[in-house]
This record gives structure tokens, sequence and C-alpha cells, in this order.
């Protein structure tokens, strides 16, 4: 499988998720205005929704859509770094994409940086624990050999982690880097940005750990639990 392929295959994902992340934030503000609650719940089934749809779709060629994941690969020796360069640059140019076209999409200007500032403490732990989690989900599934199960449980955390994180669980540097480019809904200041991927990473970190403990020998391809 070339690299070419797994490259457009992160693009492609990326911008869908991100296109519909921010997309069905303007939706649910224009839909439901005044209700945060309601907002964010269709926000979060949304984006949950794609997740499984995109997953499943392109899971035979790459699937990350999430730099910190890429890097758990290469970590747990299942990319070299050449590879893992390529795929995350293509999952920030891929996020950046679905940002604007969400923004086109509806008639709002293709940049509009957002000015909604999210950092604090608790922000950054709720950050931690998110990306802690989902990266735990997609390794422990994959090490348990139960691969065809992944889009279901990534859409199905995602969805409950929008609710139970306060950070209402970005969990990817990608997507928190596009999502700079729409002051809308699910917009975040630029100046919010270092806080969030810095705990993304540490969060990714310790999943990596968290993992080696729980699957220290990985399944075979035919095995399942």
């Amino acid at each position: 499988m070339t690299l070419v392929r797994r490259g457009a295959a992160e693009l492609l994902g990326t911008a869908f998720l991100v296109a519909a992340v921010v997309g069905s934030g303007i939706a649910a503000t224009r839909l439901s205005p005044g209700e945060p609650g309601l907002q964010l719940l269709e926000n979060s089934l949304v984006t949950g929704a794609v997740l499984v749809a995109l997953i499943l779709a392109l899971q035979p060629v790459s699937a990350a859509f999430n730099p910190v994941v890429t890097l758990a690969e290469a970590a747990f020796g299942l990319l070299g770094a050449k590879d893992a360069a390529v795929l995350v640059a293509a999952q920030v140019a891929g996020g950046s994409l679905g940002a604007v076209l969400a923004n086109l999409m509806f008639d709002l200007d293709a940049v509009s940086i957002s000015g909604h500032e999210r950092t604090g403490g608790h922000l950054w732990l709720a950050e931690v624990v998110a990306t802690f989690g989902l990266v735990v989900v997609i390794f422990g599934s994959v090490r348990a050999g139960r691969t065809e199960t992944v889009a279901f449980a990534v859409g199905g955390y995602i969805t409950a982690a929008y609710w139970f994180t306060s950070s209402t669980s970005f969990a990817n540097p990608a997507v928190t880097v596009a999502r700079t480019l729409s002051d809308t809904f699910a917009g975040i200041s630029p100046a919010s940005v270092p806080g969030f991927v810095v705990a993304q990473v540490v969060g990714g970190a310790l999943a990596y750990v968290a993992v080696r403990v729980l699957h220290p020998h990985p399944a075979l391809p035919t095995e399942s639990s």
C-alpha cells in the first residue's frame, strides 16, 4: 500500500471529520438558538456518526485522522518515522480544508479566526483524559484482535466524551488547529491551541503506557477476544 494512498485517505477522512464537527456546530446554533445543551447533543451525535462511517470506509487504507493516534502507531512499531510525518501533515492539511468547506457551505467567510478562548487547568486535564481514553479504546481494540470494532468503539467513545469532559473532547491536534479557522460554535482561539495540544500529547503518551501494560502481547490477526 503506497504512502500516497494512505496520505490521501488521512487527508480526506480528516477533512470530512472537521467539516462534520464544524458544520454540525453551525447548523445546531441556527436550528436550536439559545439551547446550548441541545446544540451540544446535535454536535456530538453527528461527530460520533461520521467517525463510524469514515473509519469503516477508510480503515482498509488508513483511518487515524489524528496525529496522536498516528504517533502511537509509530510507537507501537506499526509506522516508520517518515510515514508518520507524512500522515500527520496530511491530517493537518485535511482538517484545515474541512473547516474552510464547512464555513463555505453555511455561507460564511472561508476563514474566520475563532475568538472562542478555551483555557485553564480543568480544560487541559479534560483533554488529557479525553485523549487517553481515545487511544486506549483504539489500541486496546486493535491489540485484542478486534479491529472490526474500532469504528463503533471510537464513534461511541467520542460521542460520550463530548459530555463527560469539560473540554468537549477535542482529543486531536489536527482537529484542534483546524477549528481555529471557524469563529463558530466549534471554534477555538489560536492562543488556546498550545495548551490543548500539549495535553493531548500527554494523554496519548500515558495511554501508550497503559495499553502496553494491559495488552503486552498483541493478538495474532486470526485471533479475537
